[in-house]
């Protein structure tokens, strides 16, 4: 059958569709818990969690599931240089987004405080909970702490934007890998080269990385229904991971305003865009995101810049002035359908169904 695949039998879970695991807060245990407990294999995104936290929500998790689940990290969660910010980069950045500022009626922050790498206090954590999955991105593990992954029972999952990065990161010994398209919504999970060189699309990535890599291939980016799986699974991916639409679906912490935007008019456009964190991501396309398109230069590295946009965020959603904000998207976002985690998953499950009874005729 077609959800007897490597990545079933090794995730222990029923079906090979997997959850994206959200980061800056739009994760919760009731989605996560939905997807796992309806055969796929929920994510939590935990990168900007202290471990405390982490510790708390796998407590949660582990009480609203027996299934298996992901928590994911980033390995490289900041690109401040040593030098740290320098007064002459953020004077730069304050003026380009004083009129935003300005728009809103509020003053402009401080310069961020530096910030402090939470990385290795976090996998600390991971080593501790051991859950079942633990999947990476913008970098990998040492091998040290993978061979500690594997005497823990702990499948790890590393993300790859080209097949440079698939190749170097089946040399470094992961048990998997996510083939990432640049029709995925959120951050580029880019870490050999610059995203903006790295933007190969999902299917075209999984078949250069299937050519030449022997661990099993997660495709992820622009799948949001059973036709997308089974395609996936066709060229030869032993699962797809889902993104857009489960951040769309009511269990996930998207603002209502979020979800109804994923749902509109405004979802067949998305723009990949270093304006909101620092870093490129795929979102739907704001007034914001085009206007500051080639000025990246003066944007400040993650998180730094998130840090400078959250206010202006928030004061954008109190006056709702929708265009001035980021609301993460991929480019499948038009064919959205459902808004329940568990209808999803039984939609994703029946129509791959399906598409596979059909060509067996």
């Amino acid at each position: 059958m077609w959800y007897n695949t490597k990545a079933t039998a090794l995730l222990g879970i029923d079906y090979p569709v997997m959850q994206g695991p959200f980061g800056g807060n739009l994760s919760t245990i009731e989605l996560t818990a939905a997807v796992s407990n309806a055969g796929g294999l929920g994510g939590y995104g935990a990168y900007t969690m202290s471990p405390q936290k982490i510790f708390e929500v796998d407590q949660q998790l582990k009480a609203a599931t027996n299934k298996p689940y992901n928590i994911n990290l980033w390995v490289s969660d900041h690109d401040i240089p040593q030098s740290g910010l320098l007064d002459e980069q953020y004077d730069k950045t304050a003026a380009l987004f004083q009129p935003y500022f300005d728009e809103v009626g509020i003053s402009l922050p401080e310069k961020p405080a530096p910030f402090q790498s939470r990385f290795e206090n976090q996998l600390d954590v991971i080593l501790n909970i051991k859950p079942k999955v633990f999947s990476f991105m913008f970098g990998t593990l040492s091998a040290d702490v993978l061979e500690q992954c594997k005497r823990s029972g702990i499948v790890t999952v590393g993300a790859a934007t080209t097949l440079d990065e698939a190749i170097f990161l089946e040399n470094n010994g992961v048990d998997m890998i996510i083939a990432s398209g640049f029709e995925a919504g959120g951050h580029r999970p880019s870490f050999l080269a610059s995203a903006e060189s790295s933007l190969t699309g999902t299917f075209v990535l999984l078949q250069l990385i299937r050519e030449k890599v022997k661990t099993p291939i997660i495709a992820a980016g622009g799948i949001a229904n059973g036709k997308g799986v089974a395609a996936a699974l066709a060229l030869g991916a032993s699962a797809a991971q889902i993104g857009t639409a489960f951040l769309a679906c009511d269990e996930s912490n998207a603002l209502p305003i979020h979800r109804e935007m994923l749902f509109s008019d405004a979802a067949k456009y998305t723009t990949l865009s270093r304006a909101y964190t620092g870093r490129l991501g795929r979102g739907l396309t704001s007034r914001l995101a085009k206007d500051i398109s080639g000025k990246e230069k003066d944007v400040l590295p993650f998180p730094l810049q998130t840090t400078l946009i959250s206010p202006l965020r928030k004061a954008a959603l109190d006056q709702q002035k929708w265009d001035m904000i980021l609301f993460w998207g991929g480019q499948i976002a038009p064919i959205l359908k459902h808004t329940k985690a568990k209808e999803l998953m039984h939609a994703l499950i029946e129509e791959t169904n399906a598409y596979f009874d059909d060509l067996r005729g």
